[in-house]
């Protein structure tokens, strides 16, 4: 049975939410009551998709950067929780760091990939996202959530169709397991290797195998044809 590869480099998620619980309290305990309140108020605002007042807490000087209780950037946050007006909020302010990662690594465009947000990935580039980054890649979760608009846009932004993560395996293999038929045969048309294997000797065809689309057994097994001839 094929390992989860979709929990991206999580070490131990207890030690980060003990880790972001205990940076937490520094900030409240070192930091004046009022700007605590603004801490409180702008991730409420996060959840509720409110970009009024986030973009109120910033003119009065928020830092737009800053990260939650659990460490992650408030950009990455509202793209998680489909907070799509805040988030182009954030993409829009001048100070905003828009390839802050997470402690699992990844970026606002990763996460506007995996959701599928076009729109917000071409944003977040404009202000200077990077398509190709080491180990995960905004391809790797655009083939793993599924979303071929967003994948052809990574192609055509020069995305390395082959990228390799820490642990060898490439967005055909995400397309194989965790995608669509639909998403493996574009990666393939585009010249993704199906030969790849990962660090434990996978193969896209190992991947397809155990995921529940026969037609994108099919597809890699053609394709591994073909490349035989």
């Amino acid at each position: 049975m094929i390992l989860d590869y979709f929990n991206f480099k999580c070490q131990s998620s207890r030690l980060r939410a003990l880790l972001g619980l205990a940076l937490l309290l520094v900030f409240v305990w070192a930091t004046p009551p009022a700007r605590a309140q603004s801490y409180e108020q702008f991730f409420r605002a996060i959840e509720q998709n409110d970009d009024a007042t986030v973009e109120n807490l910033l003119k009065r000087g928020f830092d737009p950067n800053t990260p939650s209780a659990d460490l992650q950037p408030a950009l990455t946050l509202a793209l998680q929780t489909d907070a799509l007006r805040v988030a182009e909020a954030l993409i829009a302010w001048p100070t905003i760091k828009v390839n802050q990662s997470n402690p699992n690594g990844e970026t606002p465009l990763m996460m506007a990939a995996l959701k599928g947000q076009l729109r917000i990935a071409e944003q977040l580039l404009t202000r200077g996202a990077e398509v190709n980054v080491s180990g995960w890649t905004p391809l790797h979760y655009a083939a793993t959530g599924a979303h071929a608009e967003v994948l052809k846009w990574l192609l055509q932004q020069k995305a390395d169709i082959n990228a390799s993560s820490p642990n060898g395996t490439t967005p055909l293999m995400m397309a194989a397991h965790y995608g669509t038929p639909e998403v493996t045969r574009l990666l393939l048309n585009a010249g993704a290797d199906p030969r790849v294997k990962n660090q434990l000797g996978l193969s896209a065809l190992d991947f397809a195998i155990n995921g529940p689309h026969t037609e994108s057994v099919a597809l890699i097994q053609q394709a591994l044809k073909t490349k035989k001839k």
